[in-house]
């Protein structure tokens, strides 16, 4: 009897078990089953925002086409605000719209793309037409490769006021180059320098302007007497009161006003900017 009741015991045992194979094998198909719609759910909504952005870009580039240039402008601003990469050549080719109101969106445009808009941008420096916004472009983005075609700039009577604009722009990045510059060999590089510095007003740059003041060009003496007092560093005070004595009628009147209006108004010295 016992060992009746043992084979049959082994048989309920045997028989049980496909059953609760079976039962674990459908709970996890089912469960694998729910979690893959929801992947899958998940991804087609990646997929569609994807796809209505890529729609977006395409539908605002078609607009650079519109007859209105108030259309053609808000679409280069929706573009610029993607930020997408997409959006480099259209915009690269709004800096030649007819209307200078879209060429002055498109400017800011492409300096929201940023990096990825450098090298379309420094290909157009060699076309005259659109050199001038290109490198107003450039002076809008914080990338390495931006700074030596800026600076080369500043040897081109054309262009060069332009150039100023773009590394006052880029700031303080730009302040070690334009400190090297103070001592290049071209007069017009070194004048321009020196504008740049008293704009970006940086305290890193007071004493290569300080040694500027004897510079031979009087209007580079001027305009290093100036950049110091924008400055507004004690040490310039102190460095611009020799040119009292300038051979120059013109630095001596300009030191004058400048060393009157520091009086009235004494800087305080301010931490060297890292």
């Amino acid at each position: 009897m016992e060992q009746e009741h043992k084979e049959h015991s082994v048989e309920s045992s045997a028989e049980l078990q496909p059953a609760t194979d079976e039962l674990t094998d459908k709970v996890a198909a089912e469960m694998v089953g729910e979690a893959q719609p929801a992947e899958a759910g998940a991804q087609d909504t990646v997929a569609l925002e994807e796809e209505q952005v890529k729609d977006e870009i395409d539908i605002q580039i078609d607009l650079l086409n519109d007859p209105d240039w108030v259309v053609r402008r808000e679409a280069v601003i929706t573009l610029g605000e993607m930020g997408d990469e997409r959006c480099v050549e259209p915009l690269a080719r709004a800096l030649r719209d007819g209307d200078w109101q879209v060429r002055e969106v498109a400017i800011e445009a492409l300096g929201q793309v940023g990096s990825p808009a450098v090298e379309t941008l420094l290909k157009l420096l060699r076309d005259w037409d659109v050199r001038k916004y290109a490198i107003l472009s450039l002076g809008k983005i914080r990338d390495e490769r931006v700074l030596d075609p800026l600076m080369h700039q500043l040897r081109n009577d054309e262009f060069k006021d332009d150039a100023i604009n773009a590394l006052v722009e880029l700031g303080e990045p730009a302040v070690p180059r334009l400190i090297a510059a103070l001592k290049d060999k071209d007069e017009n590089v070194r004048k321009s320098a020196v504008l740049a510095l008293g704009r970006i007003k940086n305290n890193e740059a007071i004493d290569p302007l300080i040694e500027m003041l004897s510079d031979k060009d009087w209007f580079t003496r001027l305009t290093a007497a100036a950049a110091l007092e924008s400055i507004g560093d004690e040490r310039g005070r102190e460095a611009i009161k020799p040119l009292l004595k300038d051979p120059d009628m013109v630095v001596k009147m300009r030191v004058e006003r400048i060393l009157a209006k520091w009086k009235k108004a004494p800087p305080v010295s301010q931490p060297a900017n890292a």
